[in-house]
């Protein structure tokens, strides 16, 4: 039986119709789902590895507690392992298991180059803003266009000494890096300390900046062979006045109690300590100048907490908690309203933790193969090979 042409034609648009809806639906099939949006949820845990003194909930001093209102906060309960050296940091974040670190800067890049850490969404912590601009982009932690990081803290390797030993504060950092007679008359030998990290060439590499004009050193993060050679030898000198290569500041405190220490390159946290327990303590910068540290919280690569890990992160900026860390460890605070109007840190707080010293402090950095200075330079890996055999009195 033959159909009518309206028939037929109705049919055929039907079976267009039906071609193209089948074309449209394999089409849609194809398509890949859309990735679904990171959770926000926040996941009720942090663990972050830390130097002593700097993550605090009142277990010392109920006045210092900047964790539990955060953990009030959040619900993110708060881990911290504490870690003596930046090596030791790097080696546990390497392994893995931890959120976050406070990384000096001769950790941050090792961590970076390695893949270890990731880099932060700033836009996630609003209080990034308020840093203090010289810190928003420093070498340390902004690398290739990224922040692997937020700051938390800065300040200097300051020279500790014993008031009853030293009635004018000393002026040279030789104290600790040449054998000498010292104002009580007996010899500094086995009386001083030094640090236990190979970054510590980089002190003895200021020293010389000072006092070896010859050797032409302009960065001491950045040395050649033959400067590098002149640390080394100087610190082979040194290794016989030492009475402790010291990395725990609890254990330091001690040897400045008992041990008949007098003199050592320190941290103000080991000084405050010492000088709140009535000891005859105090620090200076001498002439030559300091390291010092200006210390990044930063994320690992692999975080399983990352959405309190942010949430910490910008808590870490806010005024309160930069001022009463800055107050504790006797640190400057990487945000510059937290000097005003703290109660722990008071109005000179910040000028007594040196503040104003920012432009003489050569910061902790990794040292690299490739630098600016000069091309090419001795790698971290040569660091901290030979300031083990350094130790060892070799």
């Amino acid at each position: 039986m033959t159909q009518p042409a309206s028939t037929v034609a109705r049919f055929g648009v039907l079976a267009g119709a039906c071609v193209l809806a089948l074309a449209a639906c394999a089409k849609r099939e194809e398509a890949p789902p859309a990735a679904a949006a990171p959770s926000t949820a926040l996941e009720g845990q942090l663990d972050i590895i830390a130097w002593p003194g700097y993550i605090e909930r009142g277990a010392s001093d109920k006045n210092y507690d900047w964790v539990t209102q955060f953990e009030k906060d959040t619900g993110c309960k708060v881990n911290v392992k504490t870690a003596g050296t930046s090596d030791e940091m790097v080696s546990l974040m390497t392994q893995g298991g931890y959120d976050l670190v406070t990384a000096s800067g001769d950790a941050s890049l090792r961590l970076v180059r390695g893949g270890t850490v990731q880099a932060i969404d700033v836009a996630r912590v609003p209080n990034y803003a308020t840093l203090d601009e010289r810190l928003k982009e420093a070498p340390w932690h902004y690398v290739d266009g990224k922040h692997y990081g937020v700051p938390y803290q800065w300040g200097p390797n300051v020279l500790m000494y014993n008031t009853k030993v030293f009635k004018k504060a000393p002026t040279s950092w030789s104290v600790v890096f040449e054998e000498q007679k010292l104002a009580d008359g007996k010899s500094n030998k086995g009386r001083v300390q030094a640090y236990d990290g190979a970054i510590y060439i980089a002190d003895a590499a200021v020293y010389l900046m000072a006092h070896r004009s010859d050797l032409g050193i302009k960065d001491p993060y950045e040395l050649n062979e033959a400067q590098y050679a002149a640390a080394l030898d100087l610190l082979r000198k040194q290794h016989p006045l030492v009475q402790r290569y010291w990395h725990d500041a609890n254990v330091q405190v001690q040897d400045m109690t008992t041990e008949g220490v007098v003199a050592s390159g320190s941290w103000p946290f080991q000084v405050n300590t010492l000088v709140g327990n009535k000891q005859p303590i105090a620090s200076t910068i001498p002439s030559e100048g300091a390291t010092g540290w200006a210390d990044t919280t930063m994320m690992h690569a692999q975080a399983k907490h990352p959405n309190c890990a942010y949430k910490w992160l910008d808590w870490s900026l806010t005024p309160k908690v930069q001022g009463d860390v800055a107050a504790w460890f006797g640190s400057v605070p990487v945000v510059p309203a937290a000097c005003k109007d703290n109660a722990l840190l008071g109005p000179e707080g910040c000028k007594t933790n040196g503040v104003d010293q920012f432009d003489k402090i050569h910061f902790w950095r990794t040292p690299e193969a490739t630098c600016a200075s000069q091309g090419t330079c001795v790698p971290y890996s040569r660091w901290s090979t030979d300031y083990v055999a350094i130790k060892g009195g070799r």
